[in-house]
């Protein structure tokens, strides 16, 4: 049987259990306190009506006066205390709340990081999203507030029912029958609704994921004038989710209700039979005030219980998806080896075969392609052949089947990830940048470059007069993906990126395929520099572009169909011919 989601997250923070203890001790301490004003309340009424004969003169002070200002001293002692208690527990309560959500958000994000791309292909941004933020923020709810509520509820229970038995035990039996149908009414409602409030996670990330995904098509989205389409669909979503919320409210609300009309019946009978005793003189008038208040003080808060464990079964729910997250075995996993120094750049494809997790074919098929040092190789063929996907593999993005890609004569299947990572720089044709400043982008595969290292890279980038032209210049923030940019600047602050990463083997995918020629110019001639001394892997559709290029290999359904020189391949005829006839208009 699988364990609960609570054992399953205590077993998680186990390095908290000191500040754990502490906090709840200082809630059970805070409680103990909270729980002394009727006993004091209790003793002044005692010794209003016996005086001299009180429970207090029985302890020497016969004085009615000095016994009250003793009890006012007693009573300003014990209000301080639960202050400062209540004071500490709120603090440690809420800084561990916030400590746990901390290191549980970033656990997850770093657990994600380590993950394959093909888990992204089957998972929204907006559904990760929502695990990241909002489910991560119900546990730190609970821990905030509910675990503190749970605590100081059994501390109630047990003070209080120490002190019924103590004082008057057919008393304590009356007062303490509501107890097992309240706890059988929270044991029997936590069950009802856990499923429920699991159904509300899962709506919850159907709107984010379809939030984030409009967010990010919102330009399609109006130049297609969908937005009333688009509307309907976040308000499906929306209604989902509120239907959702609104099973689990039904019986929520319920729990209350229902609680507080049995917990009338102890409430009653303690006044009444309790009453009886006193005035037949079996129980002091005094103790009788008591345990009056004690009775509400036991069962008034038992009716928050149902909040308490409302707050709980959310936390739980949360929990449970962030869990099943990092229980997640990424599917590649890096060697051990680091790549030797100094890097020469020899790649080799040898009999690779590969295929996506949800085509119905390989889309390489023992495929083998070798890239000497300091070579310039190109790859060339129509949508689909399988060029991007070498990138993918080499970058150990994707696992491959059989055959193995070698890098300086090394399987990188041993190779240490970030080892293998650090030695390849891409400008692929979809360029990301980040929300940040020109510098922040540039800098981004060396953080502690300098402004001069940086207007150095966008210089060999051919990028520096237009970001010089920026309002700010290196500290001009770019938008989210760069949206503030034009596509050609964009890609100039990726390849001034990979420029600055100085890497011995740089992957150019598609660079120049969506920039008007002017661009496309300026991009290659800064491709051409950055491709000397090092070995360089250019993936192209533009045939013009990889005219200069040591090797082309023509790609046709995942295999080599053609290898060759520019001139040797047009010269063969075949697939290359042919696409240079199209983008020429020259007869093949």
């Amino acid at each position: 049987m699988s364990r609960s989601p609570l054992a399953r997250l205590l077993e998680h923070a186990s390095h908290h259990r000191r500040r754990v203890a502490l906090a709840s001790a200082c809630s059970i301490t805070n409680k103990v306190f909270d729980l002394a004003p009727p006993i004091l309340i209790g003793a002044a009424i005692d010794v209003v009506v016996a005086q001299e004969e009180s429970f207090l003169a029985g302890l020497g002070v016969t004085d009615v006066m000095s016994q009250l200002w003793i009890l006012a001293l007693a009573t300003v002692v014990v209000w301080a205390l639960e202050s400062v208690f209540e004071y500490a527990f709120a603090v440690l309560w809420r800084n561990l709340a916030q400590t746990v959500e901390h290191e549980l958000r970033m656990e997850a994000w770093g657990h994600i990081q380590s993950l394959e791309m093909a888990y992204f292909e089957d998972e929204s941004t907006g559904g990760l999203l929502a695990l990241l933020n909002d489910d991560v923020n119900q546990l730190e709810r609970f821990l905030d507030v509910g675990a503190n509520q749970l605590l100081q509820v059994g501390t109630t229970v047990v003070v209080v029912g120490a002190m019924f038995f103590a004082a008057e035990w057919r008393l304590a039996l009356i007062a303490f029958l509501p107890v097992p149908f309240v706890l059988w009414g929270s044991f029997r409602f936590q069950s009802r609704i856990a499923p429920r409030y699991m159904v509300v996670r899962e709506k919850v990330s159907d709107l984010s994921a379809l939030l984030a995904n409009s967010l990010g098509g919102i330009a399609t989205t109006k130049s297609f004038t969908a937005e009333e389409r688009e509307t309907a669909r976040l308000n499906a979503a929306s209604e989902a989710y509120r239907e959702a919320n609104r099973e689990a409210i039904k019986l929520s609300s319920a729990f209350v209700p229902l609680i507080r009309m049995v917990i009338v019946v102890g409430f009653t009978a303690t006044l009444v039979y309790g009453g009886h005793l006193a005035t037949t003189g079996a129980l002091n008038v005094g103790v009788y005030s008591i345990l009056v208040f004690l009775t509400q003080r036991l069962l008034w808060p038992l009716t928050r219980l149902g909040e308490t464990l409302d707050l709980l079964q959310r936390a739980m729910a949360s929990t449970e998806r962030i869990l099943t997250l990092l229980a997640v075995k990424p599917t590649i996993e890096g060697g051990t080896v680091a790549l030797g120094q100094p890097i020469e750049g020899a790649l080799e494809f040898r009999d690779v075969t590969f295929q996506y997790p949800s085509a119905p074919t390989p889309t390489l098929s023992s495929l083998s392609i070798a890239i000497g040092a300091g070579e310039t190789v190109a790859i060339v063929g129509s949508t689909g052949s399988g060029k991007s996907t070498l990138v993918k593999l080499l970058l150990r993005f994707y696992e491959y089947g059989e055959g193995a890609i070698t890098f300086d004569g090394q399987d990188i299947r041993t190779v240490d990830l970030a080892s293998l990572r650090r030695s390849i720089g891409v400008v692929s044709q979809d360029v990301f940048l980040f929300h940040g400043t020109v510098k922040d982008n540039v800098a981004f595969g060396r953080p502690d470059a300098t402004d001069e290292e940086v207007w150095d890279a966008l210089r060999a980038a051919e990028a520096e007069g237009f970001v010089r032209g920026l309002a700010h210049g290196l500290e001009t923030v770019v938008g989210e993906r760069g949206q503030k940019l034009s596509g050609g600047q964009r890609q100039r602050l990726s390849i001034a990126r990979a420029v600055l990463k100085d890497p011995p083997i740089l992957i150019l995918d598609e660079a120049t395929s969506a920039v008007d020629n002017e661009t496309e110019a300026a991009i290659q001639r800064s491709m051409t520099t950055l491709s000397q001394d090092r070995t360089a892997l250019v993936i192209a559709h533009r045939l013009s572009t990889v005219r200069d290029a040591d090797r082309i290999y023509v790609l046709d359904a995942g295999r080599v169909s053609a290898v060759g020189t520019h001139d040797e391949l047009v010269s063969a005829g075949g697939v290359y011919a042919r696409m240079w006839s199209v983008q020429t208009g020259e007869p093949a």
